[in-house]
């Protein structure tokens, strides 16, 4: 994670979105936007893969409707530190993901 965190933050000189190295997450602002580069620790999540988030209103209505389409998740919704997010995998194994900002009433 150190040589990760030196890469985006010294080399491509993104700023620190937030630092939860103690859960083995990091992330780094791309732009003015939501948009963020999440960085996993491989000893904390040995089965992490890329994957690319969709900011929804509210994860837990989402995640209903997406699973009433067919869609099979890794787990169930998930607390994070913003509010809620749950993972899933598109027909060709690439990772996407859903998260809200339950928690954060500037956002939500």
């Amino acid at each position: 994670m150190k040589k990760a965190e030196t890469f985006y933050e010294d080399i491509l000189g993104l700023s620190l979105k937030f630092n939860f190295q103690n859960k083995g997450m990091m992330a780094f602002n791309v732009g003015d936007e939501d948009s963020a580069i999440i960085l996993k620790d491989l000893k904390v999540f040995p089965e992490v893969k890329p994957t690319i988030w969709f900011m929804v209103d509210n994860v837990k209505i989402e995640y209903q409707r997406l699973k009433g389409k067919g869609v099979e998740f890794l787990s169930e919704p998930f607390e994070i530190h913003t509010g809620m997010a749950v993972e899933f995998e598109d027909p060709d194994g690439n990772r996407l993901g859903i998260t809200d900002y339950s928690k954060d009433p500037k956002k939500s």
